[in-house]
């Protein structure tokens, strides 16, 4: 099976793994590579060789999250990986079907993160079963500074609402450490330490039989099904739609469209953080 924006290899026994593979523009996820993600998960679920799935970004990052000039352009809403429903708020939507495609399937996902880990890239992270981060990666969700909040919404179901909370009302970043401690990872290692930290657990979690290992996985996800997790995800979606209408998204959009980069630094510039740290 051939792949032109992600690398697919076996690292270990009945490991699978999948790289996003855009290393000079720190592996923005566009619909193609989001189409390969997917065609590579489906295969590894057929394939009785696997058992767990590994996803990791290659070069200095997990990822800097969605294509953004790819947005700007419309093109999110073409060429998707799979039918959503068209109209308001497609986009979205789709992110969320996109997320619960990922949390269905029988055998575990786990995230390897390092590096800058923003937006859309903490959106793939989360739907996936596990998450181990470098100490210092860069995890945040910027936009929330003049657009919007998450497309989907798992924030405040991993983290709790005060750590959600304060990383939606300022856009602040956290890292690979804070991140193990508040629940939007399971652990962190030292960024040398972290791939085979990641390997070792997959090797571990792939020594239990794949017939088992879905039901394991599908008995923690009722528990969340139970307290409303799908629910709350949708609503967030549709407060999503309406936040790209506010005056202040509207003009940010039309800022990104004139002058991508320099939309974003002035975003940032305030705060001190995330265009500066990538540049230091």
């Amino acid at each position: 099976m051939e792949y032109l924006e992600i690398i697919v290899d076996r690292p270990r026994e009945r490991v699978g793994r999948i790289t996003l593979n855009n290393p000079q523009k720190r592996n923005p996820i566009t619909n193609e590579m989001r189409a390969e993600i997917f065609r590579a998960l489906e295969a590894a679920e057929v394939d009785d060789s696997i058992r767990v799935t590994v996803i990791r970004g290659a070069g200095k990052c997990f990822s800097s999250g969605y294509d953004l000039k790819a947005g700007v352009r419309g093109a999110h809403e073409q060429n998707q990986p799979f039918y959503t429903a068209k109209g308001l708020g497609n986009w979205a939507r789709h992110l969320i079907e996109s997320n619960f495609r990922m949390w269905d399937m029988a055998k575990p996902i786990i995230a390897q993160v390092h590096g800058y880990c923003i937006a859309g890239a903490s959106e793939l992270a989360l739907a996936s079963d596990l998450v181990y981060v470098a100490e210092d990666a860069i995890i945040g969700y910027p936009i929330v500074r003049n657009g919007t909040p998450p497309n989907v919404q798992f924030y405040p179901w991993l983290m709790g609402m005060r750590d959600a909370m304060e990383m939606m009302l300022t856009g602040d970043s956290i890292s690979g450490a804070e991140a193990a401690q508040n629940g939007f990872a399971n652990r962190a290692y030292p960024a040398d330490e972290l791939e085979d930290a990641v390997l070792n657990m997959a090797e571990r979690v792939a020594k239990v039989p794949s017939d088992v290992q879905q039901f394991n996985k599908r008995a923690v996800h009722a528990q969340m099904e139970t307290m409303g997790i799908r629910h709350g995800l949708r609503a967030g979606a549709e407060i999503h739609t309406l936040a790209r209408y506010t005056e202040t998204c509207q003009a940010m959009q039309k800022a990104v469209r004139e002058d991508f980069s320099g939309a974003l630094a002035k975003r940032d510039a305030t705060f001190g953080d995330y265009e500066k740290k990538s540049k230091d």
